[in-house]
């Protein structure tokens, strides 16, 4: 599924959540050239808003009751509004701010304004759809114990995707991988005693 693979691609910031409950702060989100495209706040939180060409700029308008910006000589063009980004979002998030997120998604879909939520790790993996979708899975660690680590995104139905082992500690295959390359036990016990293994 497109959410299985986006939580895929989440990377290290899922790990960083599932394994030490360490929630990564946004480090912006904002469209080189579609503008307004990025994140912006609302009354409870952040949403994405996705404003790419003119038409959609005028229905952006008429959801945030905003029409007279399309005749602000600073906002009217794609060009202007480029000119002016730090200026346009000081007013987007001004009038967001007056709302909750799911107020604002509704209008903007109702608008035909592409906006989502933005979900922080935590919420991310509470979700429904994301625990049916099995994007976490419980493997033992020998030293730490119970863990999650992120799922594969892809189920195949006959060959189906698991984790076998937790990730090693470092360190805890070494003697197997000397062993297999032809060290015998008394070289392997040589390497620990002069640390370089």
């Amino acid at each position: 599924s497109l959410l299985g693979s986006q939580i895929f691609m989440l990377d290290f910031q899922a790990s960083r959540w599932l394994m030490n409950q360490d929630v990564p702060q946004q480090a912006g989100n904002n469209h080189p050239t579609s503008i307004p495209t990025g994140v912006f706040e609302t009354s409870d939180g952040a949403i994405n808003i996705a404003v790419a060409g003119q038409a959609i700029w005028e229905r952006f308008c008429k959801a945030m009751d905003a029409d007279e910006w399309n005749e602000n000589p600073d906002f009217n063009t794609a060009d202007n509004r480029s000119k002016n980004r730090d200026a346009l979002g000081d007013e987007i998030n001004k009038r967001l701010r007056k709302k909750d997120s799911a107020t604002w998604i509704d209008l903007f879909n109702e608008a035909g304004v592409p906006a989502g939520e933005i979900n922080s790790i935590d919420q991310v993996f509470a979700d429904r759809q994301v625990k049916h979708l099995g994007a976490a899975t419980k493997v033992q660690s020998p030293a730490l114990g119970e863990i999650e680590l992120v799922s594969q995104s892809i189920n195949l139905s006959r060959t189906p995707s698991t984790i076998a082992a937790a990730p090693p500690e470092r360190g805890e295959h070494s003697d197997e991988v000397l062993q297999s390359i032809g060290y015998d036990a008394a070289e392997i016990a040589d390497f620990h005693a002069r640390n370089v293994v």
